[in-house]
């Protein structure tokens, strides 16, 4: 006699709402998109338009070219500035070249270059608190003259930090930053300089605060959490960090292929969620991927519901 099939465990799937792409990343691809059908192949890039490496290789086969520096390019195609911004040398070289430049940077990283401009303007000493070496960090400190910010990374550096005047310091943050440890870092300068000058509305954007805040609801249901998200991307890295630190086993992963069943083993609840910059198809990867092995029911935890959209550079509109 065959044996009858073993019946798939049970599994239940929390979906972190909100999750995947935001206003930023989704205006960023249509740039990159809408420069290959208006200007055609090749379109340009200055580094990733943003870090997921599914949706590069996607425009690679549009016809996007990657590239890390503006000497890269010809003159003669049309170039694309990643949505993490780029230092002032970048555009200035690019018209210099006589390029055709379009500028993918989020709003809301050009409104943290904007408040630190105003910071210089008023002769403030300038704090960004960030990641070194991440574009939006090289991107937001080259906006000003070499040494008129100080980049600080931990509560340490907040304590160690030496300004000039203490009565004249101003801070500003990437955006895609942990929120609960950058207020450590902002409660660690405010009580060395409680006259600090702070940006008039939270410069870590509202789709890392939202999508952290749907991990945190998420974990507290779920014995693992998997996040989907290139490894270089921060916001990502952020979520798994941000799972991990509420309790639940966390793991970063691109796509369906990098899910181990063996993390499951024993596993009745599982949540999922995906980082700013990763397309909702490889979610929906995963949920396939786990439906092939499991019984699985489909739970979505809403957190907050986002309606922000930022418009195209007109030339593209």
């Amino acid at each position: 006699m065959s044996q009858a099939p073993a019946a798939r465990p049970p599994l239940t799937i929390l979906l972190a709402t909100p999750r995947g792409f935001c206003a930023g990343v989704d205006r960023a691809i249509q740039i990159v998109e809408r420069g290959i059908a208006k200007y055609g192949a090749p379109v340009y890039v200055r580094h990733e338009i943003v870090h997921n490496r599914h949706v590069v290789e996607r425009l690679k086969a549009l016809g996007a070219v990657f590239v890390e520096e503006l000497a890269e390019c010809p003159p003669d195609r049309p170039v694309v500035f990643s949505a993490h911004g780029v230092p002032k040398a970048v555009p200035a070289e690019a018209k210099a070249r006589k390029m055709l430049y379009l500028d993918a940077t989020c709003p809301l990283v050009s409104k943290v270059h904007v408040e630190a401009g105003r910071h210089f303007d008023a002769g403030r000493e300038i704090v960004l608190i960030g990641h070194a070496g991440h574009p939006e960090v090289v991107g937001t400190m080259g906006q000003l003259p070499e040494g008129a910010v100080v980049l600080i990374e931990t509560v340490a550096d907040a304590q160690a930090f030496t300004p000039k005047d203490p009565a004249n310091v101003a801070f500003v943050t990437q955006t895609t930053l942990s929120v609960d440890d950058t207020a450590e870092i902002v409660a660690a300068l405010r009580g060395r300089f409680p006259a600090i000058a702070a940006p008039y509305k939270e410069d870590i954007c509202y789709a890392t605060t939202n999508r952290q805040e749907a991990v945190k609801a998420v974990a507290a249901r779920s014995q693992v959490l998997l996040v989907l998200g290139s490894a270089n991307s921060s916001n990502s890295v952020r979520l798994a960090e941000v799972a991990r630190r509420a309790g639940s086993v966390a793991h970063l992963i691109d796509d369906a292929d990098g899910l181990d069943l063996a993390w499951l083993d024993g596993v009745q609840v599982v949540g999922v969620t995906a980082g700013a910059s990763a397309p909702e198809v490889l979610v929906q990867g995963v949920i396939d991927r786990l439906s092939r092995s499991f019984a699985v029911s489909v739970e979505e935890i809403d957190a907050e519901r986002e309606t922000v959209s930022f418009k195209l550079p007109r030339v593209l509109a």
